[in-house]
């Protein structure tokens, strides 16, 4: 009987491990820079009680984050006009899909480091949509990323109510996206949450990767992360309870289709 393999850990965390203070005090020991970076699209009874937490308490209460940028993909909506009030610095979107939002918004980092060129660089990425947001969605991403070596991209996971009940949220999820991860990539099947938007990736591996087009950004941005560097470059950071906008089934099945063909792809051009 051949032996069998085991397979690679990706490596947990919770949030409440990483306090914002002793981050702010590890970024400056690494002369790093940290990025937010929010897409959104017609998000205006939520994004501006984002931003003002991470504003408040990441960047004016502790010098954590050094720039927040919110990406109004052709919202409908006051989004852009709430979230340049409550802070951000909000940068109109090509409104072609997440993936190529978020892209967006990368490409317009300026850094606001006052010294010298910093030696790394963070970039987090969060969803518009998320009520009850609290400022630890960002220090429990960032937290690997500054006090641990040798991981480049935390995603966040958490248990998803579906309207009145504690859990049934994320039917992509877990009909789906981790189905075919086990299958196609046995490597990345104990992630929990992997189309979550809540992520932390090292500027390096950026230069590295692609972000993919549409709802498939953050699967892509997995697969991609293992096949540049490995599954313990990857780590999850439980983020407690994530509450958002649920949408219908009819709204849900572009994305099913999306999220699998670009599994499907990567399966095939994998070494």
């Amino acid at each position: 009987m051949p032996p069998v393999l085991a397979l690679p850990t990706i490596r947990t965390f919770h949030y409440a491990e990483f306090d914002a203070e002793e981050l702010a005090a590890a970024k400056r020991r690494r002369r790093a820079a940290v990025h937010v970076v929010i897409p959104a699209r017609d998000e205006e009874d939520t994004i501006g009680a984002i931003v003002s937490a991470v504003r408040r308490d990441l960047m004016q209460v502790v010098q954590l984050v050094d720039e927040l940028v919110v990406v109004d993909d052709q919202s409908d909506d006051g989004t852009g006009a709430l979230a340049a009030a409550n802070g951000a610095r909000v940068v109109a979107g090509p409104g072609a899909g997440k993936g190529e939002a978020m892209a967006h918004g990368v490409a317009s980092l300026t850094t606001a480091w006052s010294g010298p060129e910093p030696s790394d660089r963070v970039v987090v990425f969060l969803d518009g949509d998320v009520r009850g947001f609290g400022s630890g969605y960002v220090t429990g991403l960032l937290g690997p990323l500054l006090c641990e070596e040798g991981i480049d991209l935390v995603k966040g996971r958490y248990r998803r109510p579906l309207g009145d009940q504690p859990t049934g949220g994320g039917r992509v999820t877990e009909l789906l996206a981790k189905p075919a991860l086990r299958l196609f990539f046995p490597e990345l099947g104990l992630l929990d949450q992997p189309l979550a938007g809540e992520a932390a990736i090292r500027w390096s591996l950026l230069d590295e990767i692609t972000l993919a087009g549409g709802y498939a950004v953050e699967v892509a941005m997995i697969i991609d992360t293992y096949l540049a560097r490995g599954a313990n470059a990857i780590a999850e950071v439980d983020l407690g309870e994530r509450r958002h906008r649920n949408r219908n089934l009819e709204e849900l099945v572009p994305e099913a289709e999306t999220v699998l063909q670009t599994i499907v792809e990567r399966a095939r051009t994998r070494p």
